[in-house]
């Protein structure tokens, strides 16, 4: 597994040894932190710490767990779980029908003010802009679970899979090569750019909202802070470990349908946790369909959102599963 540890002879990851301590190393530092609001801010990172976690990069990440302990000052209300619960929905949804089947497979057509939306919302996720998303999501498919797929369990370890892979200077870049079909819209490079800025606005929102409700509802025991520690960091943290599962434990725990090179399983509990994304072998053996619950029993959310989205014309051109992929099948 990899391994999580700094190195023993600099003061941050990524700090070239012959700058520590120096005004060299300051400058360094001025460009790392712009990183955390300007994802194009280069910095020079040694090949050797290419793969291992850039703890002063990851801090905001690390800082957003910590708030999670919030709730037990800011307490709790009826609208504060509404509202975290309602964003975990939303939110899923955009990551599902649109970084994932859109996005990163274009499983089914829409107009650009319908995919900057959903990008809108997929960027207010903390997950990284929809181009990075969909770039690091193509090459997983090209390399799964080989030594070059970033977050395979078989290769790195449960641990590395769900969350370490994330956090490391080589995975914080995106590959425009792999999303040619995306970078053409400055649009959505913006959002890639300046990653944080949606989450900021919608945090920041939140607590409005909450310090609002507390001035003209009070009756409803909501404040400005228990809606940004629920509805935003607790909601966040959810929604991202959540989304993750897909990634380490449904390459590991569930049913193998079809036969595939990877180690992809059904899983109907993640299925339901990710609106249908653990129906993952699914996915894997043939990933062109705008549906992964190939059976009418598998409940996928997502697919049934898409349908509406479809009846109502916001969408259209969804791809179902070819009947030889269901002729594939084991059961």
């Amino acid at each position: 597994m990899a391994s999580f540890r700094l190195h023993p002879n600099t003061q941050y990851e990524g700090v070239p040894p012959a700058l520590a301590g120096t005004a060299d190393s300051r400058f360094w530092l001025a460009r790392t932190l712009r990183r955390w609001f300007d994802t194009s801010a280069a910095v020079t990172i040694d090949e050797s710490r290419e793969d291992r976690i850039d703890w002063l990069r990851a801090a905001p990440f690390i800082v957003m767990h910590l708030a999670c302990i919030g709730v037990i000052w800011v307490g709790v209300s009826p609208i504060a779980l509404i509202v975290a619960a309602t964003l975990y929905a939303v939110r899923m949804f955009a990551l599902t029908a649109f970084y994932h089947r859109y996005f990163s497979h274009r499983t089914f057509q829409t107009s650009r003010v319908v995919q900057f939306g959903f990008a809108l919302i997929g960027a207010s996720c903390v997950q990284r802009g929809p181009l990075w998303w969909a770039a690091h999501h193509r090459h997983h498919h090209r390399v799964t679970d080989t030594p070059d797929d970033p977050h395979s369990p078989r290769v790195h370890g449960f641990l590395w899979s769900h969350v370490g892979w994330f956090l490391t200077p080589r995975n914080f870049r995106t590959d425009l090569a792999r999303v040619p079909d995306l970078a053409k819209f400055p649009e959505l490079r913006w959002l890639d750019r300046f990653d944080i800025a949606i989450p900021v606005l919608l945090a920041m929102a939140l607590y409005g909202l909450g310090t609002l409700l507390q001035h003209v509802a009070p009756q409803l025991g909501t404040t400005g802070g228990q809606l940004l520690t629920w509805g935003f960091f607790v909601s966040t943290i959810v929604l991202f470990h959540a989304t993750v599962t897909i990634n380490s434990l449904a390459h590991r725990f569930g049913k193998r349908r079809f036969d595939t090179k990877d180690d992809s399983r059904n899983n109907v509990w993640l299925a339901l946790l990710t609106f249908g994304e653990g129906w993952h072998n699914n996915h894997h053996f043939f990933p062109g369909s705008s549906r992964q619950g190939f059976r009418w029993w598998e409940v996928d959310l997502t697919w049934y959102g898409l349908k509406l989205m479809s009846a109502l014309g916001l969408v259209h051109g969804l791809k179902a599963v070819p009947a030889w992929v269901l002729a594939r099948s084991r059961s």
